[in-house]
């Protein structure tokens, strides 16, 4: 039987004033890839934000479970501890800081223990190697003027190191071109198959989902998962739009 990694009970979300997320019910288990598709504005980034914990989103009210734990109310660096791991739109820029040595910090803070350097650098290595990223990025600024393709590697490349029970990909495949985007895939291709992790794609494309096995896809449309179904409905999705889900 399989563990559930992720469950999400009646969830309600607002910022500021501004109520997005109705009811939300979602269930990821071990293992799985669930894609989260709708329209610009439909608050998939939302509940993106509100696994992770993002101080900026309020929970209303409902509960998000977490391998078996209550995390409604953890702090961000808590859930990330955890297990749980989110890629951005658009990664921060942060200066004063290399690639390597935040990745390094990241990677004993999810294993609570001191890692050694030439294990560190071995595993960065074959992680920079899946995703022909350049070996001299590692000493760079953590994304301080990398392309958009480097800073979405950069991204990959922290789940692949970190390797989280569960991956939130939002819009991962934004702005990227077709070469980047096949790269980024193998990078989350090599976390599912390899790794075990869990995942949720937060996604209005369908370019990065061609890689992988998508197990469960959600649509949601004003803040409602509108309607669940298999792999299918990214083909449906493809073919149609999301105009019928919206008039619904």
């Amino acid at each position: 039987m399989s563990e559930n990694v992720l469950s999400i009970k009646k969830l309600n979300v607002s910022i500021g004033e501004k109520h997005i997320l109705h009811d939300i019910d979602l269930t990821v288990d071990s293992g799985e890839v669930h894609v989260l598709m709708g329209p610009n504005g439909a608050g998939k980034s939302t509940l993106g934000s509100a696994v992770v914990g993002n101080p900026a989103y309020k929970t209303e009210s409902g509960k998000i479970i977490f391998m078996g734990q209550d995390i409604t109310n953890a702090a961000p660096d808590k859930r990330a501890r955890a297990g749980i791991f989110m890629s951005f739109q658009n990664p921060p820029e942060i200066g004063g800081v290399s690639l390597s040595s935040f990745l390094r910090t990241a990677v004993e803070q999810r294993r609570s223990q001191r890692v050694k350097l030439w294990e560190f650098k071995k595993e960065l290595n074959e992680a920079m190697e899946l995703l022909e990223m350049d070996p001299s990025y590692a000493d760079r600024e953590l994304n301080v003027g990398f392309s958009g393709g480097e800073k979405k590697k950069s991204e990959i490349l922290q789940m692949l190191l970190l390797k989280p029970s569960l991956a939130v990909l939002d819009e991962t495949d934004s702005g990227l071109d077709v070469d980047a985007v096949r790269i980024v895939s193998k990078g989350i291709k090599e976390y599912v198959e390899n790794y075990g992790g869990s995942l949720l794609v937060i996604t209005h494309s369908t370019r990065i989902l061609e890689a992988i096995s998508v197990d469960r896809t959600h649509v949601l449309v004003g803040g409602r998962i509108i309607k669940s179904g298999g792999a299918e409905l990214v083909n449906e999705i493809n073919e149609n739009g999301f105009a019928e889900f919206e008039n619904s």
